[in-house]
């Protein structure tokens, strides 16, 4: 079987890769750029690479919510981006495609049904993405994580799969292992796989008085533009060497180390992205939301209803908002069992494999 792989959600799609039988040949077309106007490679490319997948990279552009310089040049790259995906599927000749969402997708589609390529997609969130709603459009198949995502999707097309959770492999992570003054209960601060510019601006004003009560293991993505991780190594630099023990710095966390870091997190700041919120979920880790947009913040108040999380809105994060969500809330999410089961009853553990079935099932006819 030859699957071409797109969309822009990577853990799902990594779960996927690994759930295909060992025979199977796979293209992935995605970005190698996370952000426009951004020279950074993506993640996803980086990890592709490591993995020795084959990459077809695709310059595409987008509909933008919001007018910005970005706006016309990425209006112009979509006819690109149609072009090098199409040349993507005539060349590589897949037997079936799998989406995971993202404007990124929408070439790959269109260009695999002009080809008569069977198309299968996957949404990830509470409710459904643009590109996945036009994609399902398309599809022959469209699999969803949650039972509420059902009526966005043609009834007969859709099927309820649940969101693939990775394999974690629980090891001593250099990140912890590194760590001193192990009696300090951990605290991970992540934006994602990109990072985000303002949770880690707030986290640089308020550092040296978290550290006072944590060991923290920070993750600030690598771009190029807002150049958060060299300068939160310079504020780092600034701190006490007793300090500086407590605190890590990478631009990325590689998933054999996630499992372990959430294994041992006592409190998590997060974006929310469906994926993450899917991961805590599963780990049932207490965690402070700060939701990026109208869809994560569905994911963050539909986390918090589980007793989980607490949700602090973009609009009202400063240091001090920050610092007293903390001491507000720490213990009580610590202490708080409620709906725990319910919440890792909601995922899925053989997500990955149903997709499989799927996939083989389209292919088969």
């Amino acid at each position: 079987m030859k699957v071409l792989i797109t969309g822009g959600h990577l853990s799902p799609m990594l779960c996927v890769i690994d759930a295909l039988p060992k025979d199977t040949e796979t293209l992935i077309v995605g970005r190698k750029y996370p952000l426009e106007g951004d020279s950074s490679i993506s993640f996803e490319y980086q990890t592709m690479q490591s993995r020795g997948i084959p990459f077809w990279p695709i310059t595409t552009g987008r509909l933008q919510r919001k007018l910005t310089k970005h706006t016309i040049p990425s209006l112009l790259k979509i006819p690109v981006g149609f072009i090098q995906a199409y040349k993507a599927v005539v060349d590589f000749n897949p037997d079936v495609i799998i989406s995971f969402g993202g404007y990124v997708s929408l070439p790959v589609i269109l260009s695999g049904r002009m080809r008569g390529v069977p198309v299968v997609l996957h949404e990830q969130t509470l409710s459904a993405g643009l590109a996945n709603r036009i994609g399902s459009l398309f599809a022959t198949k469209v699999c969803v994580s949650w039972e509420q995502s059902r009526k966005f999707f043609p009834r007969a097309k859709t099927v309820l799969t649940g969101n693939p959770v990775r394999k974690f492999s629980i090891h001593h992570s250099s990140f912890i292992d590194d760590l001193a003054d192990k009696h300090l209960p951990l605290l991970y601060i992540t934006g994602g796989s990109v990072g985000s510019h303002t949770i880690n601006k707030t986290v640089m004003q308020c550092v040296g008085q978290l550290l006072k009560k944590f060991r923290i293991i920070h993750q600030t993505g690598q771009s190029d533009n807002s150049r958060d991780f060299n300068t939160l190594l310079d504020v780092k630099q600034k701190l006490s060497q007793r300090l500086q023990k407590r605190y890590m710095l990478t631009k990325f966390v590689d998933a054999y180390d996630v499992g372990d870091i959430l294994i041992n997190a006592d409190l998590v700041i997060s974006r929310c992205g469906i994926n993450t919120l899917t991961e805590l979920m599963y780990f049932c880790k207490p965690s402070i939301l700060i939701p990026l947009n109208k869809e994560q913040e569905e994911n963050a108040l539909f986390l918090a209803k589980l007793g989980l999380a607490v949700v602090l809105f973009e609009n009202l994060l400063t240091p001090q908002s920050l610092l007293k969500y903390i001491e507000t809330h720490y213990n009580i999410l610590c202490e708080s069992t409620k709906h725990r089961e319910e919440a890792q009853g909601l995922v899925t553990n053989d997500a990955a494999q149903r997709i499989v079935a799927i996939l083989s099932s389209v292919v088969a006819g």
